[in-house]
């Protein structure tokens, strides 16, 4: 697996909470998602990329590197710059749409 194909998958996993109105993508909801449930489906989807990572990492290696904290800073923050786009869509797209449907009148 090539590191395109791994950022590609990192990036459609640190948008999936903005995008799916379901907790965790299969538990259905009765109201809005709050941003709090958001925060922590991308914290969790963080931890399975990183296992994805190690899945990658062995099998182009073959044992796993041991890593220090600087290691998780820096990529929990490349993967929060990865989500940038799912919460663009959820707070500002969706908000201005829903402001013009309001303005002009269609639903």
């Amino acid at each position: 697996m090539s590191s395109t194909t791994l950022i590609l998958i990192f990036f459609i996993i640190a948008n999936l909470p903005w995008i799916s109105e379901r907790a965790f993508l299969v538990i259905p909801l009765t109201k809005v998602k709050s941003p709090w449930l958001r925060l922590l489906e991308l914290l969790v989807f963080y931890f399975v990329s990183l296992l994805i990572a190690i899945a990658a990492e062995i099998q182009f290696s073959g044992e796993v590197f041991p890593q220090q904290w600087e290691f998780f800073v820096t990529t929990f923050s490349a993967f929060l710059v990865l989500a940038v786009p799912g919460v663009i869509y959820r707070y500002q797209w969706l908000a201005m749409k829903h402001k013009e449907d309001v303005r002009t009148g269609s639903q």
